[in-house]
């Protein structure tokens, strides 16, 4: 009986933890994005005042490059036209936005070449596609 018991109680314990890292309804909260809401309660003037505020680790700089040895700058992006580097945030006033959604070298490496190693912060004026 007390080996059922314990068997039992740490089935509970697992199925408590996976519902409770679920998120509010089950859902999975997108580190990597900005929602107009969040955007609008901060309060700020511009994208580059809220990402500072919420997600500052964006606009970090990386270091060196393998190929050319400078460091890799985040790009920006606003509605697929590309801005330059983080600075160019402080131009887009958060009443236009709809979303900002963050890309990992990676991602954003195979989407917009391989000047983008650094990761791009991507920001839309246009509704969120879920």
């Amino acid at each position: 009986m007390g080996r059922s018991s314990r068997w039992f109680g740490i089935l509970v314990l697992v199925l408590l933890t996976a519902c409770a890292s679920g998120g509010a309804g089950g859902q999975r909260i997108d580190r990597n994005l900005l929602t107009r809401e969040q955007i609008l309660e901060t309060n700020r003037q511009n994208a580059y005042e809220v990402v500072e505020n919420l997600r500052s680790n964006w606009l970090r700089t990386r270091g060196p490059t393998s190929l050319t040895q400078e460091d890799a700058v985040v790009q920006v992006y606003l509605d697929d036209n590309r801005l330059g580097g983080v600075e160019t945030l402080r131009t887009i006033n958060t009443t236009l936005i709809q979303y900002i959604r963050w890309y990992d070298g990676i991602a954003a490496t195979g989407r917009w070449g391989l000047d983008h190693g650094a990761g791009v912060i991507y920001v839309s004026t246009r509704a969120l596609q879920q």
